[in-house]
């Protein structure tokens, strides 16, 4: 079969093989940005405040839209991107761990929690030297030569500085980084309350860049999440949060030339989800409870949605629980119209289908303007408005992009869709390295 994604991409029934027929093409260092909350129409509306994305799109590689996993959040998401795999093959469901009594826990934040192999370990097995700058699930990385993970003080969360100096590898290499890259950091220069935040992350990532010249470098910008959170799909808000993540994109393409390595690098710039504009929140639990399912004392509940914003997965405490499954079943399609016409029920295979979490038995998915709490209690239904994801990916709006810009790429070629699993197949490819995926991408017509 006929491969091309650096000089050439073809496809065979669908199935594309990426692998680069002309090895002189193969860049030499590889830098995977992550826009959280990135979706298509920041690189393909030209009305966008995004002159360095619409550049690189216009003159490199780009998909119309990259349908996400589910849940399509954050750190699920970005492990996908790193490994090439699905949650239910690299193990991390949900950006939080679940609670005994069905509530979200602590963040999922260390390495040792991913299963499957990444990029960073592919990397180091070749002798090549990696680099990552807030990158969620990377604390404890020991794949990294170069690490600013993404992590903050559990006593006081707004202050990022001593946590991340303490995960920081190699000992010392924050305080290298804000010497020389960023300055003396105040506690809302290094945290989400502030624009900075993308900048300074990206002027670290442009020291080392130039310090130490890594050939796979991953970096995640976050405040576009938030700005969406609050704001929706739109806004004044969100229009400045794209500036400046398109920004720092433009502060990591400065430092590589001025690192000398600007004709020898491959940037993609993706993300891990879009975003969807909500008015009313939905508690499922509540319905449980009404029904005796949910109880309020100490211990497991005997059953519980577990709320990914756009979706809830139900979990049992006996996974083999078929009688109560299918009393839940036939409670939520028995609900009033004005409550079922909100929510889709998801069946496991569905789930399986986009590498959900294999322990939830189905999952409520939001129509479009819902979302959902962990809530047991109050109101059934309440008004939240602003922008959520972890949505089921089989809608445009919760899609998010992909562009590849830099050595070899071949200029204006356009990806109909392509799945977020094949972000890390890509960057292997580019790289020589191997996951333990396979090199089958899927996506639909490339347009020329």
């Amino acid at each position: 079969m006929l491969h091309r994604f650096i000089k050439l991409i073809c496809f065979l029934l669908g199935l594309v093989l990426f692998q680069s027929a002309f090895s002189q093409d193969r860049p030499g260092h590889v830098v995977v940005i992550s826009i959280d909350g990135f979706r298509p129409e920041f690189y393909l509306d030209s009305s966008m405040p995004t002159p360095n994305l619409q550049e690189m799109y216009k003159q490199g590689v780009a998909a119309k839209e990259v349908t996400g996993i589910f849940p399509t959040v954050t750190y699920p998401s970005h492990t996908t991107l790193i490994t090439g795999a699905t949650p239910k093959d690299h193990g991390i469901y949900y950006n939080t761990k679940i609670e005994e009594d069905g509530s979200a826990g602590g963040w999922v934040y260390d390495f040792k929690e991913i299963k499957s192999k990444t990029l960073w370990q592919a990397a180091k097995e070749k002798g090549l030297v990696t680099a990552s700058v807030s990158w969620p699930v990377s604390v404890n990385a020991e794949y990294i030569d170069y690490n600013i993970p993404e992590f903050w003080s559990f006593e006081n969360p707004m202050d990022r500085r001593g946590a991340t100096s303490e995960k920081a590898h190699p000992k010392g290499l924050f305080e290298e980084v804000v010497k020389n890259a960023t300055g003396t950091l105040e506690i809302n220069d290094y945290n989400l309350s502030s624009m900075s935040m993308d900048q300074n992350l990206a002027r670290i990532a442009g020291y080392l860049l130039r310090e130490y010249k890594p050939n796979l470098l991953t970096i995640h910008l976050p405040l576009t999440d938030g700005a969406q959170h609050r704001q929706g799909r739109k806004g004044n808000l969100v229009r400045k949060a794209i500036a400046g993540a398109d920004t720092a994109v433009g502060i990591i393409r400065d430092a590589l030339d001025k690192a000398g390595i600007g004709n020898e690098t491959v940037i993609i710039v993706t993300g891990d989800h879009g975003f969807v504009d909500v008015h009313t929140q939905i508690a499922p639990n509540v319905i449980l409870r009404q029904h005796g399912l949910h109880q309020q004392s100490e211990g497991r509940p005997k059953a519980f949605f577990f709320s990914a914003g756009g979706s809830a997965f139900l979990h049992l405490e006996d996974g083999n629980d078929r009688k109560t499954l299918e009393r839940i079943k036939q409670i939520f399609a028995g609900l009033p119209l004005e409550v079922r016409s909100t929510f889709e029920i998801i069946e496991e295979d569905k789930i399986s289908e986009r590498g959900g979490d294999p322990r939830a038995k189905l999952a409520l998915g939001a129509k479009r303007g819902y979302s959902f709490s962990n809530d047991a209690d109050g109101d059934l239904m309440t008004y939240k408005r602003g922008g959520k994801h972890g949505f089921y990916p089989n809608f445009h709006d919760i899609a998010t992009g992909f562009v590849g810009y830099g050595k070899g790429m071949q200029e204006g070629e356009i990806i109909e869709s392509m799945y977020l699993e094949d972000v890390g197949k890509i960057v292997a490819s580019l790289l020589q390295i191997e996951l333990n995926q396979g090199t089958t991408f899927y996506h639909s017509t490339i347009k020329k």
